[in-house]
């Protein structure tokens, strides 16, 4: 008797389920001295992405001044950047691990990025949030990257491509009322962001060129051409504008090297021009389904004050130009900041000051403060533009939020570093909407694919439900590392801080996550295994629903 499609699809969720339990259970039960007995160097330079296993390792580093106080909220860092940011010397637990010496060869360097496999497994729906171009949807979702990176004098290049097949089992979408594609759009904004809750009904597979760039980086001056995520802002899991939760998008950039001495402090910075692509689930079809966009990040390091940074920051969504991209598009970063000093659109009569572009804009700190090993940090962000000074002074949370940060870290030995972290991120609609129109964060009127790169948010995961936070902490040693973490995220809101009517019980969908997670080097294998337990209340503002989330990654040593 044949077996039915759905049948076989079943007995492979559990297979696949059984086996992602029982690798990640296993490896977190890896006994110690055999993970002592086998571990070996590897290389790392050149695979400090954004939101890698290294970037954060080093950041930590910097904190207790292991290297010196570089920017970190102007991200992706070229190789150059790298090498200012590796500890000075060998006291940390990984300096045997990984080859974290500043290179001091010069010429031509070519090395090989370790070839990564990753399995992400979710019982019940989709759960995952700053995994690039990787979509982990129910069921079982595997990933390979690879690649290579050259570097020659002040020319660097990076070859980072990755792909991945999620299962993209069904589950229970909120309803759209639609048929077709938009069956799978959002179910509260269907008509006003790409952001799927599922990608079709088959197996979704992509090929994406990654943490690809070409660069030159000049004593002053930095240009190129990159796929790579940018990170702008301090914050590790919740940026407001832009960071790693979504693929990286091509784009061509200009900026500086490196700080830049202005005497009363160094400035950093960098203007981006990009296209921005939609996922085949997006309310737009036709004319303006492709959109330029273009943003500017800067830094200022105030002199006299050690470990501060103080930023700003800038990002623009129109309508891919039908008559080619000018000036006009190319500047728009730098454009005034109060929509009422705008030139007249005549996109939409009677509101003169209307256009097709939407702008996001934020300004943010960071404060590492060596002497106790801490640093603390936030971001305020808009979602669209003041009318004036006034408007802004007096309603600052009209379409606007925030991100708070803290990370400390204690030493137990030499090569013992413990760590605590925690953000909060609010970019819920505020009171204000008793009186004034506001949406939620990363919708706008006119680009109605909302703030997303092919279906995905362009900042943090929890932005458009507006609420997140996560506190964790990490113990570092010789041989690895073990995490554990709390997060809360707002999927979705449809209460409205009116303060009158009967309340709404099921009127916030929110997860609740709890997770373990480990790191071993065996031999010459990163391998990471990890459990986490997520709890939907009220999801699609129905009944509860759990999710079991397992995580295996192997990245091997050349």
């Amino acid at each position: 008797m044949p077996v039915q499609k759905s049948t076989w699809s079943a007995l492979l969720r559990r297979e696949s389920l059984g086996m992602a339990w029982g690798f990640a259970a296993a490896l977190l039960l890896v006994p110690a001295p055999l993970v002592a007995q086998t571990a070996s160097q590897v290389g790392g330079r050149n695979e400090v992405f954004v939101g890698s296993e290294l970037e954060s390792y080093l950041r930590f580093l910097q904190s207790e001044g292991r290297s010196e106080l570089y920017p970190w909220s102007v991200r992706s860092f070229s190789a150059a950047e790298v090498e200012r940011l590796l500890p000075r010397d060998s006291a940390h637990p990984w300096a045997g691990r990984y080859d974290l010496q500043p290179d001091t060869t010069g010429g031509f360097r070519l090395e090989l990025i370790r070839p990564q496999a990753q399995l992400i497994f979710n019982s019940a729906f989709p759960y995952g949030a700053n995994n690039g171009a990787v979509w982990a949807g129910r069921g079982l979702t595997t990933a390979l990257h690879a690649g290579v990176s050259a570097r020659y004098g002040a020319i660097s290049l990076t070859l980072a491509p990755v792909v991945f097949r999620a299962e993209n089992a069904s589950f229970e979408l909120a309803p759209t009322g639609r048929e077709g594609r938009l069956a799978y759009a959002d179910g509260g904004m269907t008509d006003f962001i790409d952001l799927p809750q599922r990608f079709g009904d088959e197996p979704y597979l992509r090929i994406d060129p990654g943490q690809s760039n070409l660069r030159l980086d000049l004593p002053v001056v930095a240009a190129g051409i990159s796929t790579a995520n940018q990170h702008w802002g301090p914050a590790s899991e919740h940026p407001i504008l832009l960071g790693n939760n979504a693929p990286g998008f091509l784009h061509a950039f200009l900026g500086s090297s490196a700080p830049l001495d202005v005497w009363l402090g160094r400035v950093h910075g960098r203007l981006v021009w990009g296209r921005l692509e939609q996922s085949d689930y997006s309310p737009v079809e036709g004319a303006g389904s492709q959109r330029f966009m273009s943003g500017l990040v800067g830094v200022f390091q105030p002199r006299g004050v050690s470990g501060l940074e103080l930023g700003a920051a800038r990002f623009f969504h129109e309508p891919w130009p039908e008559e080619g991209i000018g000036l006009d598009n190319l500047l728009k970063p730098i454009e005034g900041f109060w929509k009422g000093g705008l030139r007249d659109s005549g996109v939409l009569p009677g509101e003169p000051k209307t256009s097709e572009d939407n702008q996001l804009a934020s300004v943010f700190f960071r404060w590492v403060f060596r002497r106790s090993g801490a640093e603390v940090y936030g971001e305020y962000g808009r979602e669209d533009h003041s009318w004036n000074r006034r408007d802004f002074l007096v309603e600052p949370d009209h379409s606007g939020g925030y991100m708070l940060g803290l990370r400390k870290r204690w030493r137990r030995s030499e090569q013992e570093l413990v760590t605590v972290r925690g953000e909060l991120l609010n970019l819920q609609i505020s009171h204000i909407v008793q009186v004034r129109q506001q949406g939620p964060f990363y919708v706008h009127g006119w680009t109605r694919q909302g703030h997303t790169h092919r279906g995905q948010i362009l900042g943090s995961a929890a932005g458009y439900g507006g609420a997140g936070s996560i506190l964790a902490a990490d113990y570092y040693y010789p041989r690895g590392r073990w995490s554990v973490a709390w997060t809360r995220t707002v999927r979705q809101d449809r209460e409205r801080p009116s303060g009158v009517g009967d309340i709404d019980r099921r009127g916030l969908d929110v997860l609740h996550s709890l997770g373990i997670e480990s790191l071993f080097f065996l031999g010459r294998f990163d391998i990471t295994a990890g459990l986490t337990g997520v709890y939907n209340f009220n999801r699609n503002f129905g009944s509860d629903a759990f999710n079991l989330n397992s995580v295996l990654s192997v990245r091997g040593g050349i």
